[in-house]
């Protein structure tokens, strides 16, 4: 057993693998441990509590509210849509928190929750993606269900760099050139 984190068990892509099922798995896993969670580090370790906590207006969510939103939406589509968890989640209060939970509380929830995702993930089998599950209030299938947590994760992912760029007025330099 290795004391590497998860997203740093599996490879980039089994090239070997003719199972379009596993492969997409494999990719929705790497998008969510490997590129999206590690921009939100980024992001987060930039800022101050103060600046994870703002907001332009009312009806805009601050950083903090996002990763919140990001964590339950997580566990209520993945860890316990697919993977059969309790569904505990409070999604009102995600947006409506107000008093400032630390970045290092933020993080170590989300990081935890995509632990939990990955390992549902990675024992999932791909042949019961078409399987129709019930989650929130939709019957949809297993493939709809992760397929929406990539995108919605990576929506708001993006929502927390352009937050942090208007904070920090950097450039992130997520990419090499």
């Amino acid at each position: 057993m290795t004391n590497k984190p998860a997203y740093e068990q599996f490879s980039e892509v089994d090239k070997t693998s003719t199972n379009i099922d596993e492969v997409y798995l494999l990719y929705c896993r790497r998008r969510l441990v490997k590129e999206y969670l590690p921009k939100i580090e980024q992001c987060l370790g930039r800022l101050t509590d103060v600046d994870i906590w703002w907001r332009p207006n009312e009806a805009s969510n601050s950083i903090g509210n996002l990763v919140l939103h990001l964590s339950g939406n997580v566990r209520q589509w993945i860890v316990a849509g697919l993977g059969g968890g309790k569904d505990e989640r409070n999604r009102p209060q995600e947006f409506s928190q107000r008093e400032a939970i630390p970045k290092e509380e933020l993080l170590d929830l989300l990081r935890t929750t995509l632990s939990q995702a990955e390992s549902v993930l990675a024992g999932y089998d791909p042949s019961r993606l078409l399987e129709v599950k019930h989650i929130q209030k939709y019957d949809i299938t297993a493939l709809d269900a992760v397929s929406h947590v990539v995108e919605h994760f990576a929506q708001h992912t993006g929502q927390i760099i352009y937050i942090t760029k208007l904070r920090t007025v950097t450039d992130l330099q997520f990419y090499d050139l």
